[in-house]
């Protein structure tokens, strides 16, 4: 009869225990292109629920304030973000970045010279970046993110770009 139950609870767990590793087995990818320094960068920055430093490494440098040559971790609920965007769009493409993390003194300058630069900016706390995609549509791409409902959208069509990051949700 001990055997029986044994057997019962190891049957009623087991289906739990596969379903739970679905939802962390598999790979995510992301690939960058920097507009202003003209490097790439790809990889998988989570395999099987784990985040792969050395890929999260590549990426911050990519996405480092290159007027500085600074780099600084970026929050990996960005990358989130990024790969969701891509699969709400059914895409795997490249992202152009126009700006990733940005150093207090870059954005102190960008701010003095643009209103549409926030002085607190989620660039200094690597949880902004922004983005575009060269075969879609930047208002599809804005719709894209706005639909995740994952953080801030911002909107600048006539510089070619939107911002995206894991801030509040909001619209601009």
């Amino acid at each position: 009869m001990i055997l029986g139950l044994g057997g019962l609870a190891a049957y009623s767990v087991s289906p739990i225990k596969v379903q739970a590793s679905q939802t962390i087995l598999g790979e995510r990818n992301l690939e960058f292109y920097n507009i202003h320094t003209r490097e790439r960068a790809q990889g998988y920055y989570w395999v099987d629920g784990i985040y792969q430093e050395d890929t999260l490494n590549n990426f911050s440098h990519l996405l480092r304030d290159h007027r500085e040559n600074l780099a600084a971790p970026m929050d990996k609920r960005l990358y989130e973000l990024l790969y969701q965007l891509n699969k709400t769009l059914n895409i795997s493409e490249e992202f152009h970045v126009i700006s990733g993390y940005r150093s207090p003194k870059t954005n102190q300058m960008l701010a003095s010279k643009s209103h549409a630069v926030a002085t607190k900016s989620y660039h200094m706390r690597g949880m902004a970046i922004d983005i575009a995609i060269p075969d879609v549509k930047l208002s599809h791409l804005r719709e894209a993110a706005i639909s995740l409902k994952l953080g801030g959208v911002g909107y600048y069509p006539k510089s070619g770009f939107i911002h995206v990051d894991t801030g509040r949700v909001r619209i601009w």
